[in-house]
Parts: structure tokens; C-alpha cells; sequence
């Protein structure tokens, strides 16, 4: 019975580390990068003419959200079937225990 209630809850500590999302791992702000240019690094020469820069791409909150849903969806399913493997494996543990107990 103990080992049963080990692989218990060795299975639901892996199935909460899976479902942890990464984003609460980030203990702290990220700070930025500072970066210095001094005027001596400066090539002497003709100056380029300055380019615009385009915008990044626009994201919908709609497709993000449609995204989250189906990535949590796919979790939970791994969940499940790890959870069904599981159980599949305690149970031939159990009925292979029986049998070398009967011999």
C-alpha cells in the first residue's frame, strides 16, 4: 500500500510541474541591457540616410486566446493519458504481485 500511495503522489507531482506555466518562474522585472556608443567607434564617413522602421506584426487577442485554450487542451490530454498509464502500470504491478504470491 505504500508504494501504491508513492506512485500516487509521485504522478500527481509530475502532473502539476507539467501543467505549471513557465511565466510564474520569473522571479523579478527583467532589466534591460544598457549599451554605450562613444563618438571614437563612430567610422568617419558618409552618413547613411536615416530608414524608417515598419512595425511589428499585429496580434489578435482572439487568436492568442484560441491558441492558450487548444495548448492547455493538448495538457490536459498528455495529462490524462499519463495518469491512464499510470494506472495501467499499478495494476500489472498488482496482479504480477499476486501471482508470484500464489507460486
Amino acid at each position: 500500500m505504500a508504494k501504491l500511495r508513492g506512485l500516487v503522489l509521485v504522478g500527481l507531482l509530475g502532473a502539476v510541474l507539467f501543467t505549471a506555466s513557465p511565466a510564474l518562474a520569473l522571479a523579478g522585472p527583467v532589466r534591460p541591457a544598457v549599451v554605450t556608443v562613444s563618438a571614437a567607434h563612430v567610422p568617419a564617413g558618409p552618413v547613411p540616410a536615416q530608414t524608417t522602421v515598419e512595425p511589428g506584426p499585429v496580434l489578435d487577442p482572439a487568436q492568442t486566446d484560441k491558441a492558450n485554450s487548444e495548448k492547455t487542451k493538448n495538457k490536459l490530454i498528455a495529462g490524462l493519458l499519463a495518469v491512464v498509464l499510470l494506472a495501467i502500470v499499478i495494476w500489472g504491478r498488482k496482479i504480477r504481485s499476486k501471482r508470484a504470491k500464489g507460486s
